[in-house]
């Protein structure tokens, strides 16, 4: 019997298994431009039904959650209203420097940023802690989790997993909505 998840294959979890062990740490971080302070893509190893399986997982912190809940929402109501709408792209020219937007995509622009001001004064939209495991992920189990931190770092996963692999993890049920932060351009 061939093994079609390879999250699943023995080899796979003794090769990342010593890996981890080399690093000393519980989790590898897998490379993904997306990687920030508030977003971490790694693989740890954990238990499902009573087998060891590698776990894909992307942690985020809650604030970046609810931003993309709220400009999801207002790119929905964009496409509502601007029947042409796919997303705006930006594109570069040769020097790299970015290409001016079409008067419609400004427009866009400008309507999805105001959804989007509006919704935060409004405090529309609302989010909670969360984990989802996804069982029928392309490598292991896939793993999202959104934690009420300021910022994803070592600390923060480490403790995500031994509570996950533990079965202590208690979310925080308490709904939360976030404004978008000003940048202070007038400086101190």
């Amino acid at each position: 019997m061939s093994i079609i998840n390879a999250g699943f294959d023995p080899e796979n979890i003794e090769k990342l298994k010593s890996e981890l062990k080399k690093a000393n740490r519980p989790y590898k971080i897998i490379p993904d431009e997306e990687n920030s302070d508030e977003f971490v893509n790694f693989y740890f190893i954990g238990m499902y039904e009573g087998k060891e399986v590698i776990y894909d997982a992307a942690l985020y912190t809650l604030r970046l959650h609810h931003a993309s809940e709220v400009y999801e929402i207002a790119e929905h109501e964009a496409a509502k209203k601007f029947p042409n709408f796919n997303g705006i792209s930006y594109e570069e020219d040769e020097n790299g420097n970015m290409l001016p937007l079409t008067s419609e995509q400004e427009e866009v622009g400008w309507f999805i940023t105001e959804m989007i001001m509006e919704m935060e004064e409004e405090e529309a939209v609302k989010v909670q802690e969360f984990v989802d495991i996804d069982t029928h992920h392309d490598f292991g189990i896939g793993l999202d989790a959104a934690l009420n931190v300021e910022f994803i770092d070592d600390k923060v996963i480490k403790k995500f997993i031994k509570e996950f692999n533990d079965d202590t993890i208690t979310l925080d049920e308490t709904m939360y909505a976030f404004q978008s932060e000003e940048e202070d351009i007038e400086g101190d």
